[in-house]
């Protein structure tokens, strides 16, 4: 008679022998000891960046001319940008709307101005006009800037802490004629900075 039949002979004794095998097996599978490993990386912290600037004429006006005679010699002023924050940013110069004392003839219809970049601080104070200079406007009067493609011109991205001088030049066009004489304008130029 082979163990198997004895055990079945006596359903006591194969209960048994069944439940000890559970318990054997179940003994196996829960006292099993598994190896974990565990690593934390807490207090992830974040800041946003700034994005501000320096006008050294913040407030003032880049330049300003009186007596202009038509075709007579330009006007100049100078302005320094720069980036004081921590991000990068494309800047750009716009202009508000010309006031002029004279809608019939509006004399920024007649002002010629262009625009130059004289260069980063990088290398020390830049100097306007030495042959390196990047034009930003040129080829209109202060009335068309807002026009044609030129309601805002790019002056190109600025690294953090990067620094430009621009030079304004302002003529009044030989063309301007005895309507004209006495005649006033103003203008309010914006340079912006987005990242």
């Amino acid at each position: 008679m082979t163990r198997l039949q004895v055990l079945m002979g006596q359903p006591k004794l194969a209960l048994g022998a069944l439940l000890t095998l559970l318990l054997a097996a179940g003994a196996v599978v829960g006292s099993g000891a598994d190896f974990t490993a565990s690593s934390a990386n807490p207090s992830n912290t974040f800041a946003a960046g700034t994005l501000s600037m320096v006008n050294s004429k913040d407030g003032v006006a880049v330049l300003t001319a009186s007596d202009m005679r038509p075709g007579g010699p330009t006007s100049t002023g100078i302005v320094d940008i720069e980036n004081t924050g921590s991000l990068s940013g494309d800047f750009t110069l716009a202009r508000t709307a010309p006031v002029d004392n004279d809608g019939a003839n509006p004399l920024s219809s007649k002002l010629n101005l262009t625009v130059v970049d004289c260069g980063d601080f990088s290398s020390g104070t830049p100097v306007c006009g030495n042959g390196d200079d990047v034009v930003k406007y040129t080829g209109g009067t202060i009335a068309q800037m807002g026009t044609g493609g030129h309601a805002v011109d790019a002056l190109g991205a600025y690294a953090a802490g990067e620094k430009h001088r621009y030079e304004f030049t302002v003529a009044l066009d030989g063309s301007a004629g005895d309507d004209y004489q006495g005649d006033t304008s103003s203008v309010e130029f914006d340079f912006n900075a987005a990242s």
